[in-house]
């Protein structure tokens, strides 16, 4: 790759490098309009999320919460549990970024998401200038905001065609299995989903949805545990 590519070159080559990854990535944001509806959030609200927190796993779970009539403050809290793994993607990106300025910086935070990251860091850590790499994270982020929101208006859509009798519910646990588990390649990943659904099950009953922070933290705790051994 000629390292002294221009903004455009490589804009558009993050956009081709994260055009496979929306095979996963549309579905899934379908399957949350469609959900988003039937917990009782309406279509504007549905859309919103979408645009405003984008990001996939603490959309479902908030739209949960939110249809549970869980109390603000634990759906905020939840969320920011979901995505804590966003200060270590920062982390790993900052000293690609740190000479451009705030503006850029926000536009960018906003745009590192799972997928944007997963295309972006490799494409950093290739030798050459970093004067315009940055504008390869925005073409893969935008690819992939541009695709989340279209994908969530059909999933939408679909939701209002679906009877109210139809029970969803079960597509949540089933679609957090799918994204799960692809994941778990190691020992510590294996021990904390383990630990992690142990707890949720044994603490099910706790109010207010304390029980999936409280086995989060705990599953978090046994992975870092058994990755030090």
């Amino acid at each position: 790759m000629n390292t002294s590519s221009t903004p455009t070159q490589q804009f558009w080559l993050g956009v081709r490098e994260e055009l496979p990854i929306l095979l996963g990535v549309v579905p899934f944001g379908m399957i949350y309009g469609i959900l988003a509806l039937d917990a009782g959030l309406s279509p504007l609200d549905a859309q919103a999320m979408s645009s405003v927190i984008f990001a996939g796993s603490a959309q479902f779970m908030t739209a949960r919460l939110v249809g549970a009539v869980t109390p603000g403050m634990i759906v905020i809290l939840t969320g920011f549990v979901i995505n804590l793994r966003h200060a270590l993607y920062s982390a790993s990106i900052a000293p690609y970024t740190k000479h451009l300025p705030l503006k850029w910086k926000a536009v960018l935070a906003y745009l590192l998401t799972d997928e944007a990251y997963a295309v972006s860091i490799v494409h950093y850590q290739r030798e050459g200038d970093l004067t315009h790499k940055h504008w390869h994270l925005l073409g893969s982020g935008l690819t992939l905001w541009s695709s989340w929101q279209l994908s969530t208006a059909v999933g939408i859509f679909l939701g209002a065609q679906i009877p109210a009798s139809w029970e969803l519910d079960f597509f949540l646990p089933l679609t957090f299995i799918a994204l799960v588990v692809p994941g778990l390649r190691d020992t510590a990943g294996f021990i904390t989903a383990a630990v992690a659904s142990l707890c949720a099950l044994i603490f099910f009953g706790l109010p207010l949805k304390l029980g999936l922070i409280l086995s989060a933290f705990i599953g978090i705790a046994a992975g870092l545990w058994s990755d030090k051994k």
